[in-house]
């Protein structure tokens, strides 16, 4: 792949670690739902790069976000999200994703994107490349963001 894997016939996947930072709890000290989603789109947005495909980065808005938060996050927890491709439309683009604190399951998630055939655009199909990298990449090395 472009920067971080081999292809192995399984769908692309990328395990980011990062700490959950001031700017993403109330008083309390417990994260806000919203942080999730900053999360997981950090996850996505390294997956992009590692399969060479960042040039599609802002031509592919999030047309379905949905997640389950399980437990807990606090300030400073070092946190796993991983992204998954788990489905492959003609322009669309399935991720499920997980956040761990740990072996606990904190969110698990699932967005849909779409390529648009520029800002603002009309859906358009994703290049075959594309197609063969989100489906065929399999695990690509991940970023530690929580030093």
């Amino acid at each position: 792949m472009a920067d971080g894997g081999t292809t192995t016939g399984a769908p692309a996947s990328i395990v980011i670690r990062r700490r959950v930072e001031w700017a993403d709890v109330d008083g309390a000290g417990w994260y806000h739902n919203t942080a999730a989603f900053r999360f997981i789109e950090a996850a996505e947005t390294s997956l992009l790069a590692r399969l060479g495909l960042i040039h599609f980065y802002g031509r592919h808005p999030r047309v379905h976000v949905e997640a389950d938060f399980l437990a807990p996050l606090r300030f400073h927890d070092v946190v796993d999200v991983e992204i998954r491709v788990a489905a492959v439309g003609r322009t669309s683009v399935t991720y499920d994703s997980e956040i761990r604190r740990g072996d606990e399951v904190a969110v698990q998630g699932r967005l849909v994107a779409v390529l648009l055939d520029g800002p603002g655009g009309e859906p358009a199909p994703w290049p075959d490349d594309a197609r063969e990298r989100f489906m065929t990449a399999g695990p690509q090395r991940g970023d530690d963001l929580s030093s």
